[in-house]
């Protein structure tokens, strides 16, 4: 009876669609932190955490290559590119939304880069968090050349 299924299949589809739709309340969300406390208190710290986990320092003495040299650091690492990721969804919620068009752009940018930053450091990939690091310092700087013009960078 491949009819048969495939209606009732379409019945229940339709029946929880309706659900969704008909009887459900906004999330009860309470948002905390505005936009400025959330990027100093949240996701400054954790970029900071995630540019800092791997790179190189060249001075009078030469090149010293650093990176993650502990599951832990890893972890932090990790940590730190869910902080970042998340941070996307965070600066989508009302009321820190600015607008629904470039604003939800690139804050949806910060939470794919974040992904991709996880995934880097989930794999342990030195030259990889390095890359990706550089990808979210772009997503920074591209919000903040449209909503805070006044920041050089971000963290300053």
């Amino acid at each position: 009876m491949p009819g048969m299924t495939a209606r009732l299949g379409c019945a229940v589809a339709a029946f929880a669609l309706l659900a969704a739709c008909g009887g459900a309340s906004a999330p009860p969300f309470q948002p905390v932190a505005d936009v400025k406390q959330l990027m100093a208190s949240v996701l400054e710290p954790a970029a900071d955490v995630y540019w800092d986990a791997v790179g190189s320092i060249v001075d009078e003495k030469g090149v010293m290559e650093f990176s993650p040299q502990s599951s832990e650091e890893w972890d932090g690492a990790r940590n730190s590119a869910y902080v970042i990721a998340e941070s996307g969804n965070l600066l989508m919620m009302s009321p820190r939304a600015k607008d629904a068009g470039e604003w939800m752009t690139l804050s949806r940018a910060l939470v794919d880069v974040g992904q991709k930053a996880i995934r880097a450091a989930e794999s342990r990939d030195k030259s990889g968090v390095f890359d990706v690091g550089a990808e979210v310092y772009d997503a920074c700087t591209n919000c903040h050349a449209k909503y805070a013009v006044e920041l050089a960078r971000p963290g300053s």
